[in-house]
């Protein structure tokens, strides 16, 4: 199929953009890498007046890395943010879930920021947005406004974006010193959408557990971040069993069944990757107390 009729819009600068949304509101669409929205157009599952492309735009395609957060701008393809070594050295779960988004040629062209905003539950990286308690930046006629992870997300595809606002760009915050991650998902093929994800952060401190903390891929409407460190806190890592974290998650979450996994597999799925990724993220942080050259994140 083919998408219905809709006029194009090439703006040159950000202001021209929320100009064009300003005027086209809810009749408007936003393009950046296009790999969510354009098939969406070509199965008329939406019908959009108005496609505002964004990929002329200049300033929003940079990778900036500080000692607090990596921040992407909105026309950041996944590949790029993927193999950039300043921003894996500064947060590695960005590369360990981006290497499961889709394929590499999706990875090619589709934006990190234009997943976020899309706000699929199948989706990686608001996962891990949710996991950073990172913050999405927005802009509309009436200036600038940052949005936390938290206010973001409100439903499967819908945010708390108006409609004349264009993210520009999201903030990841970085871990604590010390902090090991993991990302896991499981799906009927390499590249498919995930049947379940999981992104865990575990930070061990003088032997012993300090934090431990999960987030969903496919099994929550909305990105959920699950705080497990009472279960854990204190215990040696080694002596950890991980799968105790089956009951916190199975309260935690209540997954739809589809053509591809019943809600029974996906929670079974989401507890027993949640055991694999947070006995992988200890496993990590452990190493990083000998290798404190290459720690994740700044000092605590």
């Amino acid at each position: 199929m083919k998408p219905a009729p809709f006029v194009h819009h090439a703006p040159r600068s950000v202001a021209e953009a929320v100009s064009v949304l300003a005027r086209v509101g809810h009749d408007g669409k936003v393009l950046a890498g296009g790999q969510s929205l354009i098939p969406i157009l070509n199965m008329r599952l939406a019908s959009p007046a108005h496609l505002v492309d964004i990929n002329l735009v200049a300033g929003l395609a940079d990778v900036v890395v500080s000692d607090t957060e990596v921040r992407i701008g909105a026309l950041v393809r996944h590949a790029q943010l993927e193999h950039h070594a300043e921003a894996y050295a500064a947060l590695p779960l960005l590369r360990q879930a981006l290497v499961n988004v889709a394929h590499p040629v999706i990875r090619n062209r589709g934006t990190t920021v234009g997943s976020i905003a899309h706000a699929d539950a199948a989706g990686e990286m608001p996962a891990v947005l949710a996991l950073t308690e990172g913050v999405v930046e927005a802009v509309s006629a009436a200036g600038p406004r940052e949005i936390a992870v938290a206010d973001f997300f409100e439903g499967a595809l819908e945010t708390s974006l108006a409609a004349d606002e264009l993210v520009v760009g999201v903030r990841f915050r970085r871990f604590a010193a010390g902090t090991g991650t993991a990302f896991m998902e499981r799906a009927r093929r390499h590249g498919d959408y995930a049947m379940a994800g999981v992104a865990a952060a575990v930070r061990v401190e003088d032997g012993v557990v300090a934090d431990a903390r999960l987030s969903f891929v496919s099994v929550t409407d909305v990105p959920l971040t699950l705080d497990v460190t009472p279960a854990f806190v204190g215990q040696e890592p080694e002596a950890v069993d991980w799968s105790s974290a089956a009951d916190l998650v199975d309260g935690a979450i209540e997954p739809d069944g589809d053509i591809h996994a019943t809600a029974a597999y996906r929670a079974m799925l989401a507890a027993e990757l949640s055991r694999l990724t947070l006995a992988s993220a200890a496993a990590r942080s452990v190493a990083l107390q000998h290798l404190p050259s290459e720690s994740e994140g700044p000092a605590a």
